[in-house]
């Protein structure tokens, strides 16, 4: 169990960034005077946006490096608000945070949920993705460059990997292309898209958040079926679903 704060004067806030709401979270935290917050960053961002706290980029060299930084600084505190597909795998925070006996927060916004209008397939993986989508289908993969390994075994099947900045090297797959576009998009333009590529289905993560929604809506309206991807496991740790929640938590502690 985490040790109950007695916080006084200056409180040290590790807050651990890459979602839209963790901005929100800076932000909000920015006007409590009895704060000190580092925001920290896996990588840069591609359209750098303010927290209002300094921001450290790069993450950490494994678990040792990190509990040695928490312990230098002073931490108090650890919010993390990252993708939910950082996962603990990554950095496994909460359980450095129980060790050292620091309080520790997930915000987890809620996954989308299907209707009876949707057609979703569930995967695990991304590789299991193949089992289910016909060969001669033409496929929207929005699950990032970064995946795309993972597709090596779709075969024939045309692929299509939106991203949001130019990328130098070619698509590794065969009969595959990026599409260099910049977000936000309406529904309407993702009806618009899918309907002129001919796309078949979608591949997504469930990241849920109403950013990455209307892709998912569009292929709803289209009656398209989607591959959604389920999250990773999420760490055994106290989660919260909304900023104002995930604010509160801190400020009780005062």
């Amino acid at each position: 169990m985490s040790r109950p704060l007695e916080w006084g004067g200056v409180v040290r806030l590790l807050l651990l960034a890459g979602t839209l709401e963790a901005r929100h979270i800076a932000i909000a935290l920015s006007r409590e005077a009895f704060l000190s917050v580092t925001v920290a960053l896996p990588e840069a961002e591609r359209r750098p946006q303010g927290y209002g706290w300094p921001v450290r980029i790069g993450g950490w060299r494994g678990v040792e490096e990190f509990r040695d930084w928490l312990v230098h600084e002073g931490v108090e505190g650890i919010v993390d608000a990252s993708h939910p597909f950082a996962g603990e795998q990554d950095l496994p925070s909460a359980d450095v945070a129980q060790t050292l006996g620091i309080p520790h927060v997930r915000y987890l916004r809620p996954a989308w949920m299907p209707t009876t209008s949707d057609n979703w397939i569930f995967l695990n993986d991304e590789v299991e993705a193949a089992r289910h989508i016909p060969e001669d289908a033409r496929v929207f993969l929005a699950t990032g460059r970064r995946q795309l390994s993972k597709f090596e075994n779709m075969g024939a099947r045309e692929l299509f990997c939106r991203i949001r900045s130019r990328e130098e090297r070619p698509f590794p797959l065969n009969g595959g292309r990026y599409l260099l576009q910049q977000p936000p998009f309406s529904v309407a333009e993702e009806i618009g898209l899918f309907s002129n590529l001919g796309i078949d289905w979608v591949v997504a993560r469930n990241s849920g958040g109403q950013g990455s929604w209307p892709k998912i809506e569009a292929a709803r309206e289209l009656q398209l079926p989607v591959a959604m991807i389920r999250r990773p496991p999420q760490p055994d740790t106290l989660k919260i679903a909304t900023v104002a929640e995930t604010l509160a938590w801190v400020r009780r502690r005062v």
